[in-house]
């Protein structure tokens, strides 16, 4: 995990995992604070001019995302 990054998204088939990542990820204490909501999305990409292309077969996931503390 790049612990540089200004934003960390977890994807998770289930939303206990999801849930359950800021502690056994230990998130806090590389310095990440929950962004926000623990949601079921899709997923699509744009690549190049093309229209979205749908990820993970279309199945919708839960993500959560972690976001850098601004004090460290």
């Amino acid at each position: 995990m790049n612990e540089d990054a200004e934003r960390i998204t977890i994807l998770a088939e289930e939303f206990t995992a999801a849930a359950l990542e800021f502690h056994r990820g230990r998130m806090y204490e590389k310095g990440y604070v929950l962004e926000g909501t623990i949601n079921k999305r899709q997923f699509q990409i744009i690549e190049g001019v093309e229209s979205p292309k749908t990820l993970f077969d279309g199945k919708a996931l839960f993500a959560v995302t972690f976001i850098k503390r601004q004090n460290d």
